[in-house]
């Protein structure tokens, strides 16, 4: 994908989840003024910067939906279930679309009967009702100049503003550049702002060719050239020749890349017609022309600016068809745009009487700007690849060093540096939950339509950051959760008001950081789970025996819904119910090494809890042997390492005691033993040929230093093994066991692969790690062993 259209779907994508958030806002609250300002905005944006690059579809159907919002907007529509179905219907659209220019760069969804629909919604208030409004525009875009936006912009008040020598702005006209010298009279200056914009280049080349069809001539300062490589500062000079200041603004006030404009005769006085940049938006402005000769610029820009922009070039015959609606575009009055594209008039007073306040502006900004940049997610992935590698290549020098018994100074030094990379790699790969979470309000919202059910659903701690990796392969499983939550999980208003409960269900989604995890819940205050109806539906299903589910904690039976193919739900509906999927929730879980529990009430809710780490692959473990294989223990893990003198038996069960809390002890011979060498050789392997950062556990430098049986710091000190062997405790909030091994080695920092092959998937394993002799080492994962 070239730089410019994924620029364009990034920007895209972003948009429509800004626009569906203030949708719901909207809905939530019609009356709410800055809710229906952001939707507007957002829409008109994402219209603007489609028609830049050439996609007339998703423009001409971003212009329909600008047009309905503007008729609610205006106050002629009303916020009713069915427009905002209707509205929601065209943001899928725009996202297939969006979708598809990713893909293939080419638009192949027809989106002509949604945009009738829309149509008709502005006209006549339904879809498929005879209701009449003379002021709505018709499927074409309205006729003759007299649609609403049409009449907004022949408003008197508004010729009054434009008109009035009172308002006129003060402006220091420049000395022109020398390619004004030959303009014809009467000469109009205007003061141009763009602001600021991730495509300076083609948003000037846009402005450029609006100039080159309305007006016989012009120059600019920067030079042309200059312009379209987006070598300016925000704003430049346009010097017009042969029309007024009135009109040159009015020209270029219609377009959605322009910010602010200021025009004055050449001579530095206002005439009558000048307008105030501060006044000026794109609602004062214009009629369907501004349209028409935007969609003209945009199509026109694809071709001169293919220097700056690989944009689809469009048909011939769509480029003459353009430049005919520019003849005649006053006859096309579909509606008017109400603000710019930088947004309100309260940002647009960017115009200034010198052109030094400007310029110093624009280096503060420019130096901001540099602390933040656009980086392709291949290319952090490519630097953390090298990370994993160098972090390698120093186990394996610092053993054959510490062989020989050599200086390590620069070791150490090698040290610190490959751990502040390492550092500043992982937290490059880390999102704030936002980018996943934001899209959820309006999934509960289309789930609780459907199912006739009022959910008010709360987000919490979106803020709070994760790895990538982690995030993009969550999302999906939390969909899931939060699909039962509102299905199976919230009742209908009719049984939560005959249960004495508020008819509105309520679902909430949070994030927190836990060391060197984070937790996310979806809670929900519906019926809960009936442990008794999952002990009955495990025999019924031959899940489980009725003996064993009898002997079986709640706890122990909520966790049977991950078992594959189990369900509580009574009927199958189109949102779940199907059994599909809470088990792959929970592998999803346990391959990034995390994990998934459920806690529930009857009658009161259920709450689903995800342990993730905050990032994957780079991990400190401890070294231990087992019957002469070495395995490696995540030192975050790690409570304690003592002898293994202190074993106890307890109603038949090893324990050992620790402040009065006993610690099953689980020995790792037994439960290793159908472990394959072999087996964990061709694992890692193949998780060579995977991206590093698919899997794996996290780091935490907290966690360095793990006491010995004698609480003298290191584990070195309790690495000797004895008869009895040796035992790792392992911290209670990770899991209350003890593991059993037969001697207790070194601690290293390691590269964590995926399992892969025979051995993905085998519970106890997290993935293996190469060390810097080659050897291959499983690493356990303490929360399924």
């Amino acid at each position: 994908m070239d730089s410019h259209r994924a620029a364009f779907v990034a920007e895209a994508e972003d948009g429509i989840t800004d626009l569906n958030n203030a949708l719901l806002a909207l809905e939530a609250d019609p009356e709410d003024a800055e809710a229906m300002d952001d939707v507007f905005r957002v829409a008109h944006t994402l219209k603007g910067n489609a028609a830049a690059m050439g996609y007339e579809d998703v423009s001409d159907f971003g212009h329909a939906l600008e047009d309905l919002l503007d008729a609610v907007r205006q106050g002629e529509r009303e916020v009713s279930p069915e427009l905002m179905d209707l509205l929601f219907e065209g943001v899928d659209a725009v996202e297939a679309m969006v979708s598809e220019i990713a893909d293939t760069g080419e638009v192949s969804t027809d989106p002509s009967d949604l945009e009738s629909r829309l149509r008709e919604m502005e006209e006549h208030g339904t879809v498929g009702g005879d209701e009449g409004d003379e002021s709505g525009a018709d499927d074409d875009g309205g006729d003759d100049g007299e649609s609403d936006g049409a009449a907004d912009a022949d408003d008197p008040g508004a010729d009054e503003d434009a008109e009035s020598g009172d308002d006129a702005p003060d402006v220091s006209v420049p000395e022109p550049p020398a390619a004004a010298a030959d303009l014809p009279e009467p000469v109009a200056y205007a003061d141009v702002t763009i602001g600021e914009a991730k495509m300076a280049g083609v948003d000037a080349a846009l402005v450029l060719q609006a100039l080159d069809e309305q007006f016989d001539a012009h120059a600019t300062d920067p030079d042309p050239e200059a312009l379209e490589d987006g070598e300016y500062d925000e704003r430049f000079d346009a010097f017009v020749g042969g029309t007024e200041p009135a009109v040159l603004a009015e020209g270029l006030e219609a377009l959605t890349q322009v910010e602010s404009v200021t025009a004055v005769a050449l001579d530095g006085s206002a005439d009558g017609d000048a307008v105030d940049d501060t006044e000026a938006t794109a609602a004062d402005a214009t009629g369907d022309a501004a349209d028409a000769v935007e969609e003209t610029a945009a199509d026109a820009a694809s071709h001169e600016a293919d220097g700056e922009l690989d944009a689809p070039d469009p048909e011939p015959t769509e480029s003459e068809g353009v430049d005919g609606e520019t003849g005649d575009a006053d006859s096309e009055g579909d509606g008017a745009e109400s603000e710019s594209d930088a947004g309100s008039g309260d940002e647009t007073d960017s115009g200034s009487d010198d052109g030094g306040s400007s310029s110093g502006g624009s280096d503060s900004k420019s130096a901001d700007e540099i602390k933040s940049i656009r980086v392709d997610v291949d290319q952090v992935d490519e630097l953390y690849g090298l990370v994993e590698q160098l972090v390698t290549s120093r186990i394996k020098l610092r053993r054959e060093i510490e062989g020989t018994d050599a200086e390590s100074d620069a070791l150490d030094e090698l040290d610190k540096l490959a751990s502040s990379l390492q550092d500043t790699a992982m937290d490059m790969r880390l999102i704030p939950f936002s980018q996943v979470s934001d899209s959820f309000p309006r999934l509960v919202r289309d789930i609780s339509r459907d199912l006739d059910k009022r959910i008010d659903f709360q987000i919490e701690g979106d803020d709070v950051e994760l790895d990538r990796t982690i995030l993009t392969e969550m999302r999906d499983p939390l969909v899931h959760v939060l699909r039962n939550a509102v299905d199976h999980g919230i009742e209908s208003p009719e049984e939560r008001e005959a249960a004495g409960k508020d008819p509105t269900g309520h679902v909430e989604l949070t994030a927190e950081r836990e060391r060197d995890h984070v937790i996310i819940e979806v809670t929900d205050d519906g019926g809960g789970l009936d442990p008794d109806q999952l002990r009955d539906k495990a025999v019924d299903e031959g899940v489980k025996s009725r003996e064993a589910v009898e002997a079986m904690e709640d706890d122990e039976v909520y966790d049977l819904v991950f078992h594959p193919g189990f369900s509580t739900a009574e009927e199958v509906t189109d949102v779940s119910g199907r059994g599909v999927g809470m088990d792959v929730v929970r592998t999803t879980a346990r391959d990034l090494d995390g994990s998934v529990s459920i806690e529930s009430e009857p009658g009161e809710g259920s709450t689903v809890r995800f342990r993730l780490p905050v990032t994957v692959a780079i991990v400190k473990v401890m070294f231990v042997d087992v019957g002469g294989t070495e395995y490696g223990i995540p030192i975050k893990s790690i409570a304690e390492v003592a002898r293994a003198d202190d074993v106890e038996e307890v109603h038949g069960d090893e324990v050992v005691r620790h402040e009065d809390d006993l610690y099953p002890v689980v020995r790792l011979n037994e439960r290793l033993g159908e472990v394959d060498p072999g087996a964990v050789e061709a694992s890692a392997a193949a998780a060579d040929e995977t991206p590093a950062a698919d899997g794996g556990v996290a780091v935490d430098d907290e966690t360095a230093d793990v006491p010995g049986p004698d609480d003298e710091g290191a584990a070195e000190g309790a690495g000797s093994p004895t008869d009895d062997g040796m035992l790792v405790r392992i911290r209670e909030e990770t899991r209350q066991v003890a593991l059993h091994c037969d001697a207790v080695l070194d601690q290293e920092e390691v590269v964590v692969k995926p399992l892969d092959g025979p051995l993905s998937g085998t519970p106890g394993l997290s993935g293996t790690a190469v060390l810097g002799d080659g050897d291959v080492v499983a690493v356990l994962d303490v929360v399924s062993l």
